[in-house]
């Protein structure tokens, strides 16, 4: 698979699956659109607005063990077709939702899908990539994903005021036609069939990529063998935490969890505190929550085309510090006004979105494949975790103390993410899988 060029073979899976990775971000950032009006139809308190942001990640928190394990045991392909359908079905339940518990729990169970359906995705892509220029190839795809988060932001801005929050939720069943396209156009990962020892299937696999690539007239090289390879064996949780792992496993948890804290910390609340905070009409509000996703877009580009020359590590290092510079601003001026709030956090999530994609890259780049899927799943726990916690806290503390008091906190997690990463984070760029993990 090294030898092989990148081909439209590759474009079309990555296109295929990014279309699923697109809804689960719709859906994500769905919320946070519809929540400025349900805070006035529910008369929702800051507390019970808080929990139903943070309920669905809690959902995402099982679905990321419950499908991780499903990645290993019954196939990448598999585990996302079941995710991406549960998606649907919970997305037309949350458009039915007639008050606050029902939609409390159809949003905890769609969690428990996207927790899914995103970290095997990211798996299933990273085992298709080659080695050379990784980073971006994967990143290009994973940039779907904020893709669908500013999409939400712009459907919601026109559809909300003139047809209704359900329409939202209507528009995040659309991913039931994809679950048919992923069992029918995209193969199981050649990678996950040789650790099963099924190397027939494998090899057609390979071969087929193959047979593309010579069609388009690329030019194979040689086969290399390398000396170290994917081999035949069982999928064990604990070997997260055995000697080779241990420290691999610990700081991507770390850096899971400062990333996330901060990046739903900001952008799940950032509408509803434009409302409410600074009593900006709707239409405004949805505005200046739309900016801070497309400062996120601007970012994750500038990860994609320059990760692969910097590298893993020193990417989070600095992402994660100058991420925290507008957000310390903020506190020293006191968010007072709802511009300068937009400004500071759109910079901020400038590095902090870039930082969110990278944990995709970069995970499943320090596991071996009889445990890829299962330890980016349970890494993004931490995700869920954190982007749970990051939106209760912020309910918590504004009925307790200034906003300011916010963005520091958050730009002291953000310092806590840099230092981890320059300390602990090893270096993956340019390398093969298997040699980085046998």
């Amino acid at each position: 698979m090294e030898r092989l060029p990148v081909t439209s073979w590759h474009v079309r899976a990555r296109m295929i699956v990014g279309a699923a990775t697109f809804f689960d971000a719709f859906d994500v950032q769905t919320i946070s659109v519809v929540l400025p009006v349900l805070v006035g139809l529910w008369r929702l308190t800051p507390g019970e607005a808080g929990l139903l942001i943070s309920t669905g990640f809690l959902g995402q928190l099982v679905g990321a063990f419950l499908f991780g394990w499903a990645g290993e045991k019954f196939g990448r392909l598999t585990a996302m077709t079941y995710s991406v359908a549960v998606l649907a079905l919970m997305s037309l339940a949350c458009a039915a939702a007639w008050n606050y518990p029902s939609l409390f729990v159809f949003r905890s169970i769609q969690g428990i899908a996207i927790g899914g359906e995103v970290p095997v995705a990211a798996t299933y892509i990273s085992e298709l990539s080659p080695a050379h220029r990784r980073g971006r190839f994967f990143l290009l795809y994973e940039m779907l994903f904020s893709i669908g988060l500013t999409a939400a932001g712009l459907v919601g801005l026109w559809a909300v005021p003139h047809i209704g929050w359900q329409a939202m939720f209507l528009i995040g069943a659309l991913p039931a036609f994809l679950a048919v396209v992923l069992r029918r156009l995209l193969p199981e990962s050649p990678r996950w069939l040789v650790s099963q020892g099924r190397l027939e299937e494998a090899a057609r696999v390979v071969g087929q990529m193959e047979e593309y690539a010579v069609r388009r007239g690329a030019r194979l090289a040689p086969v290399k063998l390398r000396a170290a390879v994917a081999q035949p064996g069982p999928t064990r949780w604990q070997e997260l935490f055995s000697r080779p792992f241990r420290r691999r496993t610990f700081t991507v948890w770390a850096v899971w969890f400062s990333c996330y804290f901060v990046a739903y910390g900001l952008t799940a609340w950032m509408p509803t505190l434009y409302r409410t905070i600074f009593k900006l009409d709707l239409v405004r509000a949805l505005r200046f929550g739309l900016a801070t996703n497309l400062a996120g877009l601007a970012g994750d580009l500038l990860a994609a085309l320059a990760i692969d020359r910097v590298g893993r590590r020193a990417w989070f290092a600095l992402a994660f510090a100058l991420g925290s510079l507008p957000l310390g601003t903020l506190w020293l001026l006191g968010a007072h006004s709802a511009q300068i709030v937009m400004l500071c956090a759109s910079l901020s999530y400038v590095f902090v979105a870039s930082n969110s994609l990278a944990c995709y890259l970069y995970t499943p780049e320090i596991y071996p494949t009889r445990m890829r899927a299962l330890g980016t799943s349970v890494a993004t726990a931490w995700l869920r975790a954190g982007s749970a916690l990051g939106p209760t806290l912020v309910g918590f503390m504004l009925t307790r103390f200034a906003l300011s008091s916010v963005f520091l906190l958050f730009a002291l997690v953000s310092l806590v993410g840099a230092a981890v990463a320059s300390l602990f984070a090893m270096e993956t760029r340019e390398r093969v899988l298997e040699e980085i993990s046998p």
